[in-house]
């Protein structure tokens, strides 16, 4: 299952965007998808980034937990 979502790019990232994509023989489309899967990936990998949403989470479930009361 995919979902469509629109990127607005600046023209000189879209023109280089599609020159590597044409160099590495796929669509831009593909680059986007695996250059956004690498970066979810290293941010997985960042102890820091995980402390940080595990924090931003604890926030919002109390704020949450406070207006159902």
């Amino acid at each position: 299952m995919t979902k469509q979502t629109t990127v607005r790019l600046p023209e000189a990232l879209a023109d280089q965007a599609e020159a590597v994509a044409r160099v590495q023989g796929k669509s831009v489309n593909a680059l986007i998808v695996d250059s956004l899967a690498a970066e979810v990936e290293r941010v997985r990998a960042d102890k820091d980034f995980t402390k940080r949403a595990h924090a931003l989470l604890a926030r919002d479930k109390e704020l949450l937990d406070r207006l159902a009361k």
